[in-house]
């Protein structure tokens, strides 16, 4: 059966997909007691990704819904300070600003669906012609999506640029960034459960303070990934070889 979609000022949505578990073994773990980051990895230790060549993250993100815009923000763009070192010639900028660019296209997508979500509660009203079953399904796909794309961050991706670059290891910026993040999703999440089975009335006011609580550090953590990501800042750490011989 072809899958519904619709359109809504812009971004086009699914009907909610549930992680898949069996491709790369996304199973149930004890991270958080919310159904948020419940997912952890049977796979062997993603630390031998670039040995094994393991299937493209970016890619399973996009298999398992996540969506994406069509082309990177001016986040991933070069910036005149960054560039102290030779400069790049267009082929070595392309190896190494992929990972930025591509990751930046699902990042635009969680800042236009957030756009979506928090401007109607800034304004007080649904956007036009959108149901509240609708709006609950935005918010929904948000939580699901954000936190499939941090799973597989998580399990293969970061690990392996965590071998040679400093704000991809535990504890630090970015994962802390993420646990920041899900405190408040899983509220979010929970919010939006409870107004869809009827539990709570849809109050916009009271969304927008659930919201609050973690779009600041949301915000400065899409912003913060690409940059780390950005070709001027990879080429410190990896070479032409090895960026080619990452998984991503």
């Amino acid at each position: 059966m072809q899958m519904l979609r619709f359109l809504v000022g812009g971004l086009l949505f699914s009907p909610l997909r549930r992680p898949v578990q069996a491709s790369r073994g996304l199973v149930p773990s004890s991270h958080s007691n919310s159904g948020s980051r419940a997912f952890t990895s049977t796979c062997p230790n993603p630390s031998n990704s670039m040995e094994k060549k393991e299937e493209n993250p970016f890619h399973e993100m996009a298999r398992e819904g996540v969506p994406r815009t069509d082309e990177p923000t001016d986040v991933a763009a070069p910036k005149k300070e960054e560039q102290d070192l030779p400069k790049l010639s267009a082929q070595e900028f392309r190896i190494y600003n992929r990972m930025a660019e591509h990751m930046d296209m699902f990042h635009e997508n969680f800042r236009q669906s957030w756009n979506l979500l928090m401007g109607a509660c800034t304004a007080s009203k649904r956007p036009q012609g959108m149901s509240i079953r609708a709006f609950l399904s935005v918010g929904e796909q948000f939580c699901h999506h954000l936190t499939v794309h941090h799973t597989i961050e998580e399990q293969h991706i970061f690990p392996v640029l965590a071998r040679k670059m400093p704000a991809f290891k535990k504890e630090l910026q970015l994962l802390t960034q993420h646990k920041k993040i899900h405190q408040g999703l899983d509220k979010f999440e929970e919010y939006i459960g409870q107004c869809r089975s009827g539990e709570k009335e849809l109050r916009l006011e009271e969304m927008k303070r659930v919201m609050e609580t973690f779009g600041g550090v949301l915000w400065q953590h899409l912003d913060d990934e690409v940059k780390e990501l950005r070709a001027e800042n990879m080429r410190k750490y990896w070479s032409p070889a090895e960026m080619r011989s990452l998984p991503m």
